[in-house]
């Protein structure tokens, strides 16, 4: 393994990281993992991440479970940009969509699916 490449920023950021299962069949990972794809990604949803603040999101995924990383200014407000995020074009769409492929109630909002996760440590 090689590891990834991150972003390099010009100052501190904040970093925020989420878990969320997906359904096990590996039909609808396959496809899960399509509409993840540079090409199966709505371009809307990625305005919609820009434009909320968010710098950097990265999902990982091991079997079924999804670990995402999110990466933000400092002075970033979770609540108030996913609150936001969920108003911007086919985001509801997205959602509905998504919820299809994860273990989470259909009308679930991505705050409600994906589960915030607490830092134990950290080596710097």
């Amino acid at each position: 393994m090689q590891g990834y490449p991150v972003q390099e920023y010009h100052g501190p950021v904040k970093r925020y990281c989420q878990t969320l299962d997906l359904k096990d069949d590996p039909e609808l990972i396959r496809q899960y993992r399509q509409c993840h794809s540079q090409e199966g990604c709505w371009p809307e949803i990625i305005e919609g991440i820009r434009s909320v603040g968010i710098l950097e999101m990265e999902i990982y995924i091991r079997a079924n479970r999804l670990f995402m990383i999110v990466e933000t200014p400092l002075d970033f407000d979770w609540d108030s940009a996913m609150a936001r995020l969920a108003t911007l074009p086919r985001q509801a769409e997205w959602e509905a969509f998504t919820a299809l492929f994860q273990q989470c109630a259909k009308d679930a909002t991505s705050n409600e699916k994906w589960q915030m996760m607490e830092r134990m440590f950290h080596l710097y």
